[in-house]
C-alpha cells in the first residue's frame, strides 16, 4: 500500500510530516529503510507489516522539509490526527540516496536533476 505525502510543517527544532486526517491510519512498524520511486519523483520510506512493507512516498513538495530533516540533523515524525511516529533512519538514509544520485543517471535523468537541485545546498557542503 502507498501512502502520499505532501505536507509537512517545521515546528521549532521538529520536522513534522503531515497526514491529511481523513486518511486511513498508517500501519506499520519504522524499518529505517528508504527507497526511491524515480519515475514518480518522489523519496520512499518502507514501514514493516506483517506481510512486507507500507510505503511513504514523499512528494517533491516535502522535499525542501527534507533538507530542513538534513541540515537539523534530526529524525523527522509522522504525524496522522494526535498519533505520532518519529521515523527511524530517515536522515541516513536520504542522505545515502542522495549521495548515491548525484549524477547517476540510473535512477533517471529527471529524478537525478531535480534531486540535484533541490539538494544543492547538502551536496555542496562536500564538494
Amino acid at each position: 500500500m502507498q501512502i502520499q505525502i505532501d505536507s509537512g510543517i517545521r515546528d521549532a527544532e521538529e520536522i513534522r510530516f503531515l497526514l491529511a486526517a481523513t486518511a486511513d491510519e498508517p500501519q506499520g512498524i519504522p524499518s529505517g529503510k528508504m527507497i526511491t520511486d524515480s519515475e514518480n519523483l518522489s523519496f520512499v520510506y518502507l514501514l514493516e507489516i506483517e506481510e512486507g512493507y507500507r510505503q511513504l512516498h514523499f512528494a517533491q513538495a516535502v522535499w525542501p522539509l527534507m533538507v530542513e530533516v538534513l541540515k537539523l540533523d534530526v529524525e523527522p515524525v509522522l504525524v496522522w490526527q494526535d498519533q505520532a511516529v518519529s521515523l527511524i533512519g530517515f536522515k541516513d538514509e536520504l542522505t545515502m540516496l542522495i549521495y548515491n544520485i548525484e549524477g547517476n543517471d540510473n535512477y533517471g535523468e529527471a529524478f537525478s536533476l531535480a534531486v540535484e537541485q533541490a539538494f544543492h545546498d547538502i551536496l555542496s557542503d562536500v564538494d
